[in-house]
């Protein structure tokens, strides 16, 4: 129970403040609007660092992440009879929080048009150039240099360890994000577009589910690919 509410409560924080950057940045009449890249890499790096102190607070290892919990698994770094809990907790927390800005940002959205900035973009990411291929890849090597690291940073919930994990998430997203806008987290993509589609969004467009494969199986295997070099290395 305690990894299901520790990882339900940190994607919970990690989406209403990342999420909550992306609409601050879009919507019509807010002040962060037309902020730039390093705004929002910065944004999404501490709001990983907050969910994960949450996380932690409340008896979660701070995954947050189903593409470090599979590859964690996968190779003996974390035990499966976890795993689906975690999972639950991801999933979960990713979508309430996506469903909080909404209600946060409501007023903004109802002044805002789909080809003003009101698109799925404010909750997940889409491909700078579309090339599916590209596109996975792209998500498989960051989300590798992201999961490589972090298992070489031992127990990420303690210290001032959750604001390297920031600052990681920072550098991988100004490094190798601009292609695809760095998902690194099918939870962090699949449940905010899913909100964003079912939920009563003023004047929302598409979810471009066409695109959502790409966020939630590259994560998963460049985590797979991490853990599998962890392992054989260690």
């Amino acid at each position: 129970m305690s990894g299901f509410l520790g990882e339900f409560l940190g994607t919970m924080i990690l989406i209403v403040l990342g999420v909550g950057c992306g609409a601050g940045i879009s919507l019509n009449k807010a002040y962060a609007k037309g902020q730039g890249w390093l705004f929002v890499t910065l944004a999404w790096g501490m709001a990983v660092t907050f969910g994960v102190y949450v996380a932690g607070q409340f008896g979660s290892q701070g995954h947050l992440n189903p593409a470090v919990t599979i590859g964690f698994a996968a190779f003996g770094f974390f035990p499966w009879s976890q795993v689906m809990p975690y999972l639950l907790g991801q999933f979960a927390g990713a979508f309430v929080g996506a469903a909080l800005v909404i209600l946060h940002y409501y007023p903004h959205f109802k002044e805002t048009k789909a080809d003003e900035g009101n698109s799925v973009g404010i909750f997940a990411t889409g491909p700078a150039i579309n090339s599916p291929f590209f596109n996975f890849l792209s998500e498989t090597i960051a989300t590798f240099v992201f999961i490589f690291t972090l298992l070489n940073l031992g127990n990420f919930t303690q210290g001032l360890k959750p604001l390297i994990v920031g600052f990681l998430i920072m550098v991988v997203g100004q490094a190798l994000g601009s292609t695809t806008g760095f998902a690194l987290n099918p939870a962090r993509d699949f449940s905010p577009r899913l909100a964003y589609a079912i939920l009563p969004v003023p004047n929302k467009g598409g979810a471009n589910w066409a695109y959502a494969w790409v966020p939630v199986l590259g994560p998963i295997a460049g985590g797979l690919l991490a853990s599998g070099l962890q392992f054989l290395l260690k």
